[in-house]
């Protein structure tokens, strides 16, 4: 009773793969900053959504919306978007990647307009 179509994609995904999906007509993505709120007033990337990891486990409920959607979740270098990506395939968020190399490798490869720290 398994469809393809259920098949969860692989848990990271790459700064230039995230960007064409971004920048894509049928974008349906939810793009979701797992930093701190400090890390996203000093930078971040247009249009995501900030839900910090240290927040997320009291917060998820405010996904429930987003459940059947992909979300791409990020964070500084990659390692808290990856745990976030992991706990929330966990609750059921199939469609979830973590953004290998984070807002630094987006700084350094797609808008280099970007503060890097």
């Amino acid at each position: 009773m398994t469809s393809q179509e259920n098949h969860p994609p692989p848990f990271e995904i790459d700064c230039a793969s995230t960007s064409e999906i971004l920048n894509s007509e049928n974008n349906n993505v939810l793009l979701l900053d797992c930093r701190e709120q400090n890390e996203f007033d000093h930078v971040n990337i247009e249009g995501a959504t900030l839900l910090p990891m240290s927040e997320i486990q009291q917060r998820i409920s405010e996904l429930e919306e987003h459940r059947e959607r992909e979300i791409i979740v990020y964070c500084h270098h990659g390692m808290r978007s990856l745990n976030v990506a992991q706990w929330m395939r966990q609750q059921g968020f199939n469609k979830v990647q973590s953004m290998s190399g984070g807002i630094d490798q987006w700084a350094l490869k797609i808008d280099p307009s970007l503060v890097r720290y």
